[in-house]
């Protein structure tokens, strides 16, 4: 009942207005997104980290933006690479490289900084290495802990849909 009132209030033509504007908002941020994956050649040009397997280097919550250039992969880079059939990235360092001559094609062995073994046994069964087409891009920077309201959000999902509603009905209701 509150909401008619509202809508009587505002009127229609404001309530769309302003729906119009989160939809503007909405759209931006998307092309932004597929913007910066165009120019960093990147799926996704920014993650953030979700576990301490790469501490002292990366923490649970930094952010990471990655790049994902055409030059050879070298031992030492830290890359976030996707397993096939397995939906989260992962964030670990480069250990070993193997390099076909005849084809160029580069095969990866990985291993997170804080765990004791390689990763061979996240890769799927049989799998000894990293194709190059799993890498979603390389770290370039980072940005220390900013990354914790996602991980609460993904924790704690109440935490999100209370979010999403909030913002949905201040911009709503807001007189701007």
């Amino acid at each position: 009942m509150d909401f008619i009132k509202s809508a009587k209030k505002f009127g229609v033509r404001a309530l769309l207005l302003q729906g119009l504007t989160f939809l503007s908002v909405l759209t931006s941020a998307f092309m932004i997104w597929k913007g910066l994956s165009l120019f960093t050649n990147s799926e996704s040009p920014v993650v953030v980290v979700l576990s301490g397997s790469m501490e002292p280097a990366y923490y649970r919550g930094d952010i990471l933006f990655l790049n994902n250039g055409y030059s050879p992969i070298e031992i030492g880079e830290v890359v976030v690479f996707k397993v096939k059939d397995k939906p989260i990235p992962i964030v670990h360092r480069v250990l070993k490289v193997h390099t076909e001559r005849d084809t160029g094609a580069q095969y990866l062995l990985t291993k997170g900084d804080n765990n004791p073994v390689d990763d061979r046994g996240l890769y799927n069964s049989g799998q000894l290495w990293i194709q190059r087409d799993e890498i979603i891009g390389r770290v370039k920077g980072f940005v220390p802990y900013a990354g914790m309201g996602t991980i609460w959000m993904n924790d704690y999902p109440q935490l999100k849909l209370g979010l999403l509603g909030t913002l949905c009905v201040l911009s709503l209701f807001s007189n701007d």
